[in-house]
This record gives structure tokens, sequence and C-alpha cells, in this order.
């Protein structure tokens, strides 16, 4: 099994030195959320999983930003869009070879800090 730390996202949100926080602090962060700025594909191949979509899913993992004055949604798609081209979810994913899941956890985990 992959061993789970919380993805580091240095640079994604302006903070003072010393502030880290997680997606969870300026995000909310669950499935079935239709009124999501966008969502995570949960479920499905480990090449498809964790992937950001613009299309409302029940099973999708939901991510509304709530401080739009420090996080912008577009900006925060693109960059979750890097985190899954980089294949960071395929690292994280547990199922069977065919149908794999991320957890929200995990997604609620990801780490925002300054440069």
């Amino acid at each position: 099994m992959a061993r789970r730390e919380p993805l580091d996202l240095r640079g994604l949100v302006v903070a003072t030195a010393g502030n880290e926080m997680k997606l969870s602090d300026v995000a909310t962060i669950r499935t079935n959320f239709p009124e999501a700025h966008f969502w995570l594909v949960r479920r499905g191949s480990a090449e498809r999983c964790g992937e950001p979509v613009r299309v409302f899913n029940s099973e999708h993992i939901g991510i509304r930003v709530n401080r739009t004055d420090i996080l912008l949604p577009d900006y925060l798609y693109y960059a979750m869009m890097h985190i899954h081209q980089s294949g960071h979810w395929q690292r994280l994913a547990t199922g069977t070879l065919s149908l794999v899941n991320i957890r929200v956890s995990d997604v609620r985990r990801i780490e925002l800090s300054p440069r």
C-alpha cells in the first residue's frame, strides 16, 4: 500500500510566513455536492481517478472555494489538473486493477503554503 503523504502546493495561495493551511481550511470538499466550483473523479480507472471536471456527478468529489479572497476557483482547478497529470492520484489510489478510488480525506489534506 502506498504511503499517504500530504500534497504540498507551495505558492498556491498568498499567506504570511509560517501560516500553513490545508485545502479544507479554504474550501468545502465533499461528495454529492452540486454547488461545487468543480469536481474530482473519485472512482474509475487509475488514469482517470483524480481528474478535475466541470460536470456534476454525485460520486465525484466536489470542491467549492470559500475563501475566494486568497484562492481563485479557476486557479485551483488548473492546479488540480497539474496534480492529476503529474500522477499524484495514481500513487494514492486504492482498489483493484480495473477500479480504483481516491478519498475525500486525501483531497482535504492538500497543504497550501507560501513559497
